[in-house]
């Protein structure tokens, strides 16, 4: 095969991933982002990467958002949102997170393919992803991919659709974004 029907196949199962999500979890997601005094956004890996690009798009629509361990973000406190990306649910950083947020009495939210994991169990939002992680034995029978890359590409894709969402609710354009790029690129 060639990289374009690979193309085609990573875009089906994608499709697929996308149509099983629970469409009233992704709305109490985007109602706990509006409710936040702030937002944090953490994970692990690639899912961390796909949680930094959300962070991105939410500091575009004006929210106050950090990314968890880096050197200006403040400390998480009642009123906050977390929000954790973890295909697993069990990364051990990520649980001592979560606990530490329960602890905090802020609100918890988890992108994760195992509801039933320790994350999953202590948020306050699941938004189930039912994609293959990294922890899997043999994916082969369920992705082409390797590992967990169908789960990272589907929850960047599930955010995106949030802040598109989130435009929807707030009444905001891409214009309107573009003027809090970067602009010292």
């Amino acid at each position: 095969m060639d990289a374009n029907t690979y193309s085609e196949i990573i875009i089906r199962e994608i499709g697929q991933v996308l149509g099983q999500v629970n469409t009233t979890a992704l709305e109490e997601l985007a109602a706990a982002i509006r409710a936040a005094n702030r937002v944090f956004v953490a994970g692990a890996g690639r899912s961390g990467l796909m949680a930094k690009a959300f962070a991105m798009r939410l500091m575009h629509m004006g929210f106050t958002v950090y990314v968890v361990g880096e050197t200006v973000t403040p400390s998480l406190a009642a009123g906050d949102l977390l929000l954790l990306a973890s295909g697993s649910g069990e990364t051990g950083s990520l649980v001592t997170m979560a606990d530490k947020c329960k602890k905090l009495q802020a609100k918890l939210a988890v992108l994760t393919a195992a509801p039933g994991s320790t994350i999953g169990r202590s948020a306050d939002i699941v938004v189930q992803v039912p994609a293959v992680t990294k922890e899997a034995a043999d994916t082969r029978s369920i992705t082409a991919q390797p590992m967990g890359s169908l789960f990272e590409q589907s929850i960047l894709l599930l955010m995106d659709a949030i802040i598109v969402r989130l435009m929807e609710l707030q009444e905001k354009t891409s214009t309107a974004m573009f003027s809090r790029h970067a602009n010292l690129e």
